[in-house]
């Protein structure tokens, strides 16, 4: 990347971490390398729910289509620690994926009533004058971050709540049709 277009990049991103495309070469690769701070991080994974977030990073480039719409390309980085859904432990996660967004002049939202009908193709966003990277990173971060994260090791422990005076209530017992299919084996015998 030659110096004006390192020099253009670092005037494109402007606070907080927007990316006006006016600054930008049109013909070539728009390169960015994101690191938010400490208080970023902090921040953002209060917001996700995350216990820690560390090493977030979201690097890669933008180019103008011959179309007119832009193109990023990014590898997002992130280490994330959340409760174990099952013995609320840490659970520590390295995220390495790849993001991907074309931002076009054609974007048009789907309607509600056909979101049953959505193709999947989550790539797309509209085309704007400006483009706020913390909103790609968090968006691509909350999507990358695992659902229920859980400890290779953790497992839950069997509780028996009866009221007093009760017998436990026997994992056959919640199973109405074992008992047919022991009636089952004694009508074959």
């Amino acid at each position: 990347m030659t110096k004006s277009a390192d020099k253009a990049a670092a005037v494109a991103l402007g606070a907080p971490w927007i990316l006006r495309l006016r600054h930008l070469d049109p013909k070539g690769d728009n390169r960015f390398d994101m690191r938010p701070d400490g208080a970023v991080c902090r921040d953002l994974a209060g917001f996700l729910g995350l216990s820690a977030l560390r090493k977030l990073r979201l690097t890669g480039t933008l180019q103008q289509l011959e179309n007119g719409d832009w193109k990023l390309d990014a590898m997002l980085g992130a280490t994330v620690v959340q409760p174990c859904v099952v013995t609320d432990e840490p659970v520590t996660t390295r995220l390495d994926v790849p993001v991907r967004r074309i931002f076009s002049r054609n974007y048009s939202p789907i309607p509600e009533e056909e979101e049953s009908v959505f193709d999947g193709n989550d790539e797309l966003e509209p085309l704007r004058h400006e483009i706020d990277m913390m909103a790609v990173l968090s968006e691509s971060l909350s999507l990358a971050i695992p659902d229920y994260p859980r400890k290779a090791d953790g497992t839950l422990e069997k509780t028996v709540a009866t009221p007093p005076d009760a017998a436990p209530i026997e994992e056959t017992d919640t199973k109405p049709f074992a008992s047919l299919a022991q009636l089952r084996e004694k009508l074959q015998k």
